[in-house]
């Protein structure tokens, strides 16, 4: 008897198929739908706090009182937001451009193009063409489908599932992932020295030249009949040292900021920065890993290029630096590898679905 593999259902056929209503598996737990709202009246929005945006013009630059001022801006973003508006980054607005063509471009092939490069959880295979499995505690599903691979470093790219189509995707992203790898450096000497530390420590403890990773995902968030009712990703911290995030001017992502939920304004030519959960572990809660989700909408679709800096899942124990404890600030995190941080994240996660049934 022969059995046939069935493609997993894609947000994007779901949402092509003319539906009125969302499945229920999209639909959001009431006390998530009192603060979901239309994304483009939230970004109207003027009152309240904003999310910062940081001028990186004078990062590196020759005149110390510069430097220091760009230095201390960063700091203080870090600290009391842990996400930020990056410009003058030194990504050219060129390359910029072409990887949203690249990336825009594949999503727009026929399901069955894609399906070629679909991963397949089962086997341990999580790079390539997706959509968000269901979590077995509470059976939702997220409004987006993803493309996602490791882009750096080079050496350890599976080249068999980059795409061939667009043509620039591979020369477009291996560019930019080379501009993400040397700002990653930038950014963090930055905030070492805002801990007091040398300049190269906190990319040391994050695996240093050779064993940082950068994974790079692209999210596709299809229009939504119901955006009310559904989320593209649902509320949570990036794993990551660091998250770099370049987005087609749709906007979609939400920040929780002093108890409320915060919307982040489309800043052009601007690159999103959050502080991943690694660099809040490793600077002992200085720096914030802000909670934070994405809204969809009826009548656009939002295409988000989200790089992940990672440490190495293994090798490195992650824990609050010497430096960042004293008897006063004691260390609020147990030592863990990355990869045992992320099973801690997702076992908390499950307990309290569970609990709140």
């Amino acid at each position: 008897m022969v059995t046939t593999m069935v493609a997993p259902s894609r947000v994007e056929s779901l949402a092509s198929s003319g539906i009125q209503s969302i499945p229920k598996e999209y639909v959001r737990p009431e006390e998530e739908l009192t603060s979901i709202g239309n994304i483009f009246e939230e970004e109207k929005k003027h009152e309240g706090p904003q999310v910062p945006t940081i001028d990186l013009e004078d990062l590196v630059s020759k005149d110390k009182e510069a430097r220091e001022r760009c230095h201390e801006a960063l700091k203080k973003a870090a600290t009391e937001w842990g996400v930020m508006h990056l410009v003058n980054h030194g990504v050219p607005e060129e390359l910029a451009d072409r990887v949203r063509v690249a990336g825009e471009g594949f999503f727009n092939q026929p399901v069955e193009e894609k399906e070629k490069y679909a991963n397949d959880h089962a086997s341990g295979n999580i790079q390539g063409y997706g959509s968000k499995l269901a979590n077995n505690a509470s059976g939702q599903l997220e409004w987006e489908d993803y493309f996602f691979h490791l882009v750096h470093p080079e050496d350890k790219r599976d080249m068999k599932i980059w795409p061939k189509n667009p043509s620039d995707y591979i020369s477009a992203t291996s560019e930019y992932s080379k501009h993400l790898r040397g700002l990653t450096t930038k950014v963090l000497s930055a905030l070492s020295l805002g801990l007091g530390l040398k300049e190269d420590r906190l990319e040391t403890e994050v695996g240093g030249k050779d064993e940082l990773l950068i994974q790079m995902k692209i999210n596709y968030y299809p229009k939504c009949p119901q955006p009310e009712l559904a989320l593209g990703v649902e509320a949570h911290t990036d794993v990551s040292a660091l998250t770099f995030i370049l987005h087609n001017m749709v906007p979609g992502l939400q920040l929780f900021y002093e108890g409320k939920w915060v919307t982040a304004k489309c800043v052009p030519n601007s690159i999103i920065m959050h502080i991943g959960d690694t660099v809040e572990i490793l600077s002992n809660g200085k720096y914030k890993s802000i909670l934070h989700r994405g809204l969809v909408n009826k009548e656009k679709v939002r295409i988000s290029w989200a790089a992940f800096c990672e440490p190495p899942k293994e090798k490195i124990i992650l824990k609050p630096l010497p430096e960042t404890v004293s008897e006063t600030e004691p260390a609020l995190y147990p030592p863990r590898t990355f990869s045992q941080h992320i099973e801690h994240k997702l076992f908390r996660k499950t307990q309290e679905l569970n609990g709140a049934k």
